[in-house]
């Protein structure tokens, strides 16, 4: 969002962050010990940290006022202090920070246990809001008494980046360098403060030999005091295989700044599955810590997994209300009433990616295996490539597979209308895996729940696609997009999960990138999936940039996990694929050019392009960022034959000769090119095309033919294709440039069909109809290719020709379409004259054109060349 763009008011600054802290000590780089949770008797002060960005930086000073509350939330709010402070912000300070604290010298004197926030005031203005936590146990901390938690068991295992369900983990000591993707450590700690409830922050830290900090994770969750051993898992690694090289590492549980645990482990060659040894800092030796048999969850604790899930509201209702109607049904057969239908736990899962939708399949695995519906209640994935072969006879072992592989728990079966791709398509091998599953849910060996997921309309037609299949299931859930709110939350716990921190500033980037996403998405929108890649790259960015430091081994704990915001802002470039230096070829240059300028007419489009060309020139020579100076995206708006693919192709070999075009290759299409006859396969051939220009251009003629009016029958398709090129053009901004073409009314409704359509080209190319002068001259250029010489009065006639088909041109005028048609009829009567001559006399005129060849062209209304209907030769 444009700075700006909601408050026209200009402030002198843009916020960067609120943080707490009760620790004095200065770290590196004016950091302080940041923490959300302190203990009652480690606390004299606890401070505000207020940082903006100035925006008169090297300009000139300024003053601000500042106001921090402080206040603790019990049964209402109560105002703890209120700090006004007036400050001069110098312009030699890019960033400023405002540090005051509330407190007593005294440990544990003024703070009690409670929630307490911090809120920030720049001039007059609420800017932000800061939770901390105080708690206080019943004992005090002691080197041999931790009053909180104590450690009850710790395993380690390995998986993708969403984790891996309880039932299907294995868990290893050694892990394989090749194999290795996130390695999870699974804590099991005894809560000991069970007099009320309290939050705990917990570290997990994993180094490397040389004990340089290879990733952190903070957990910060709510304790209950029904909670007896509370569980945490936290990973670091990479979904691409390999990120951990071989090397001896240790995993480390941190608390309130104690450790608690440290686990050893090593990256080699293979998997070696057990548990490791654990040291503890109250043992000399190293132990194995084994979970006990009551860690195993409850039908209760199960549930309260899914509530504790962020948004989903409706369907964390439903669930449980299918939960306690199964429950229902189960308790009338424990009375004896007779039901004539077995209890039918199949699922619809309706949404866009990212939505839960496998994870609320892996809760309702373990509900119905605490109901005594599922022998083991795990959770087997599988798509079309999973279940369909290549060939006959291949596709029913598949299936039959994944059907024993997912007995006892969830067949979860993603994008499941892949199977039925064509209501016509008896051949289609998908069909088979239809029929496999209706009668295993029919009259199969039982003992599994089968989850089929997908979009809202593809899965309509995935159901309708047999007459059997849409009865065995039983319920459906529609998982919605997550609100822009409730991706922020994601992006937290991801933070928490990924072991990084965003300081104010960059949550505040992070969620306006969110919430334009949100506001741009379409059906592919991964919602908490793009949240997770999202802080997957920030944190990459936060690698690379330590990792460019003199001296990363001595960088503080939280220098290594604070996401600041030039992190943020290199994702944008981080996701485009760098582009490579090519210089100027002026050679190429020059032969474009000359081949521009020797076109006739289109004075004006050849001034724009020559001054594109000196414009561009200037921008490399001064090294300055060409590509995101220039969308270089061009509209060519003329009647037919104006030279507009012509100009289009030249235009492309000139961006290829300057360097800003990698390939400078042109995929021409238009309509039919681009738009399917189904939902969901537009997309799919829009990118294909996309993905064939990279490098190039696109160039679509007749483009407004996409943007139907209202009532169309391929209207959605039309708008699927723009959308999706809309996209591509700001994701791949700089690799490829899009030229769209065609009649001027027509592409003026077009560009104005979509808000961000006439934005996105920088340029637009008018191509005037040719004069009357202009059109003799094609003519004799098109003569002369052929060899043909005409004669005066052959010239002369043509000349008045062109001039009248000029006078009463109409919209549909074929400018130098229309003279090809007159110079090939013209070389056919040509023809047709030496062909009635004898061969000496064929000899001597073969490459004449004469007045007798061109009279049929009659100065006539009603004998337009360019609108006669003809049939092969008739004249």
């Amino acid at each position: 969002m444009e700075e700006g763009f909601e408050t026209p008011e200009y402030k002198k600054y843009k916020f960067k962050e609120l943080r707490s802290y009760a620790s004095t000590e200065w770290l590196a780089d004016n950091k302080k010990k940041y923490r959300q949770v302190f203990d009652r008797y480690e606390v004299s002060y606890i401070y505000a940290e207020l940082s903006f960005y100035n925006k008169l930086f090297d300009q000139e000073d300024w003053e601000v006022d500042i106001e921090l509350k402080c206040f603790q939330l019990q049964t209402k709010r109560e105002e703890i202090c209120s700090l006004k402070l007036n400050r001069k912000v110098s312009k030699y300070d890019n960033v400023v920070y405002i540090r005051e604290g509330w407190g007593n010298k005294m440990e544990g004197k003024f703070w009690k246990k409670g929630t307490y926030y911090w809120e920030a005031w720049i001039e007059g203005e609420k800017t932000a809001t800061k939770y901390f936590y105080v708690e206080e146990a019943e004992e005090g901390w002691t080197a041999d008494n931790n009053p909180y938690l104590d450690v009850h068991s710790i395993k380690l295992y390995e998986g993708p980046y969403d984790d891996v369900n309880e039932d299907d983990r294995m868990y290893f000591k050694d892990f394989s360098a090749e194999e290795t993707r996130y390695i999870y450590v699974e804590i099991v700690m005894r809560n000991k403060h069970l007099a009320e409830n309290w939050q705990c922050e917990l570290y997990i830290k994993f180094y490397n030999n040389a004990r340089e900090l290879k990733g952190q994770v903070v957990r910060l969750k709510r304790i209950e005091q029904s909670d007896g051993l509370i569980k945490f898992t936290a990973g670091w690694g990479s979904n691409v295989k390999g990120s951990w090289r071989k090397d001896r590492y240790t995993c480390e549980i941190v608390f309130l700044e104690n450790v608690m645990a440290i686990v050893p482990f090593e990256v080699d060659e293979e998997f070696e599955e057990g548990q490791s040894l654990i040291l503890m800092p109250d043992r000399h030796t190293p132990m194995v810590l084994q979970p006990e048999d009551d860690v195993a969850e409850t039908f209760e604790e199960v549930l309260q997994q899914l509530d504790n899930m962020i948004g989903l509201q409706e369907i964390k209702q439903r669930v449980r209300d299918n939960a306690s109607y199964i429950q229902f049904l189960q308790l009338r057969k424990e009375k004896g009433f007779e039901e004539k239908e077995e209890i039918n736990v199949h699922s619809v899962f309706i949404g866009n990616p990212g939505t839960g939708k496998t994870t609320v399949a892996g809760m309702m695995g373990k509900l119905y295996k605490k109901m005594g519906l599922l022998s083991k209640g795990h959770v087997h994935e599988a798509d079309r490539v999973d279940l369909v072969g290549e060939y006959i006879g291949q596709t029913a072992p598949k299936v039959k597979e994944a059907i024993e592989k997912a007995r006892g728990g969830v067949l979860f079966i993603d994008e499941a209308y892949s199977l039925a791709r064509s209501n016509d398509d008896s051949k289609d091998f998908g069909r088979e895996v239809i029929e496999i599953l209706v009668k295993e849910m029919s009259n199969g060996k039982g003992d599994m729940a089968v989850i089929v997921a997908g979009y809202p309309k593809e899965m309509k037609h995935f159901l309708d696609s047999n007459p059997g299949l849409k009865s065995r299931f039983k319920f459906y859930f529609e998982f919605s997009d997550y609100l822009p709110q409730e991706l922020s939350n994601i992006a937290d716990f991801a933070c928490i999960e990924k072991e990084v921190v965003l300081n104010k500033t960059s949550k505040l980037m992070i969620d306006e990138i969110i919430l334009n996403a949100y506001r741009e998405r379409d059906r592919s929108f991964g919602n908490a999936r793009f949240v997770f890649d999202l802080i997957e790259k920030a944190k990459i960015n936060l690698g690379l940039r330590v990792m460019g430091q003199s001296n990363p081994k001595e960088l503080s704990h939280q220098e290594m996990e604070l996401i600041i915001p030039d992190d943020i802002r290199r994702i944008n470039i981080k996701k485009r694929k760098e582009l490579p230096n090519i210089p100027v070829d002026e050679k190429y240059l020059q032969e474009a050019l000359d081949e521009l300028n020797k076109l006739i007419g289109i004075k004006d489009i050849k001034k724009q392009i020559n001054e594109l060309v000196r414009l561009v020139r200037f921008n490399r020579y001064t090294h300055k960022d060409v590509l995101n100076n220039f969308f270089l995206h061009t509209v060519f708006i003329g009647n037919p034959g104006t030279g507009k693919t012509t100009v289009a192709r030249i235009l492309t070999k000139i961006y290829k000769a300057l360097g800003v075009l990698e390939r400078g290759h042109m995929v021409e299409t238009d309509r039919q090119g681009l738009v399917a006859g189904f939902v969901g396969q537009t997309a799919i051939k829009t990118a294909g095309k996309l993905d064939e220009a990279i490098g190039g251009v696109l160039f679509i003629d007749e483009a407004y033919a996409l943007a139907q009016q209202k009532g169309g029958a391929h209207g959605d398709f039309g708008d699927e294709a723009i959308q999706t090129i809309l996209k591509r053009m700001e994701d791949d901004r700089g690799r490829f440039f899009v030229f769209v073409a065609g009649y001027p009314d027509n592409m003026n409704d077009f560009l104005n069909t979509n808000p961000g359509l006439k934005s996105r080209f920088d340029k637009i190319l008018s191509f005037e109809d040719y004069s009357p002068t202009e059109l003799l001259e094609i003519a004799m250029l098109m003569f002369n290719e052929k060899s043909i010489i005409v004669s005066p009065k052959a010239k002369k006639h043509l000349r008045k020709y062109l001039a009248f088909v000029h006078k009463f041109r109409d919209k549909y005028f074929g400018n130098a379409r229309t003279v090809r048609n007159v110079v090939n009829d013209a070389i056919r009567n040509q023809n047709l004259r030496l062909s009635e001559l004898s061969d000496s006399e064929q000899k001597e005129d073969h490459n004449i054109l004469k007045l007798e060849d061109v009279l049929t062209f009659k100065l006539d209304k009603s004998d337009f060349v360019f609108n006669r209907k003809r049939i092969g030769f008739g004249q």
